[in-house]
Parts: structure tokens; C-alpha cells; sequence
């Protein structure tokens, strides 16, 4: 008989409503594009666009998106890549490129 691990359950963070942050994951990219366009629509001059590994094409996709169909005077302001070490399920820790693209009006 196999014995059954319990999973420790992870605590999420309540996000922040001020929180101007677009996290891309695996959604289509319009739904990213809508996202960042609302919250430009409502006011805030500035936006972020996070995404890590493969999502990375997916947000420089978006960032143009925004840029060239929505809001042509949107600027690129900062654009940092990183390494980010998260730990996988088999216990090791698996280094994972980032970007992070902010966006002014």
C-alpha cells in the first residue's frame, strides 16, 4: 500500500487592489492586452507587465500590442531581466528567467 503525503497548502497572498501589475501566464494574450488597457484607462500612469519563462515572448507580445493598436503614445520605460530559483516538486531548485516591463503613458 502507498502511504499518502500530505501537501502543505499554500498561503496566497490577498492581492493588493493598488497592485498596477499584469502577471502573464497561460491565458490568451488579449485577455493580458484588456488588462493592461483598463488599468490605463482608469488613470494610472504607469503599468508593469511580469512574466517568467516561456510567458516572456507572450509579454513583449502584449507590450506591443498595447503600444501599436491601443495606445500609441505608450512608452517602455524600464525592462529588467532576472533569475528567479524556484524550487520544483522534486525537491530541487530550478533557475527560471524573468522580465519585468514597465509601461508609461
Amino acid at each position: 500500500m502507498e502511504e499518502e503525503t500530505e501537501v502543505p497548502e499554500v498561503q496566497e497572498k490577498p492581492r493588493d487592489p493598488n497592485d498596477k501589475t499584469v502577471y502573464v501566464g497561460k491565458k490568451n494574450v488579449m485577455s493580458y492586452v484588456l488588462a493592461v488597457v483598463t488599468q490605463f484607462n482608469q488613470g494610472l500612469p504607469e503599468v508593469k507587465i511580469k512574466a517568467r519563462g516561456k510567458a516572456i515572448s507572450r509579454a513583449v507580445d502584449i507590450t506591443q500590442i498595447v503600444k501599436n493598436r491601443f495606445i500609441n503614445t505608450l512608452k517602455v520605460s524600464d525592462v529588467v531581466f532576472s533569475t528567479e530559483e524556484l524550487p520544483s516538486e522534486d525537491g530541487t531548485i530550478s533557475k527560471v528567467s524573468s522580465i519585468h516591463l514597465t509601461l508609461t503613458k
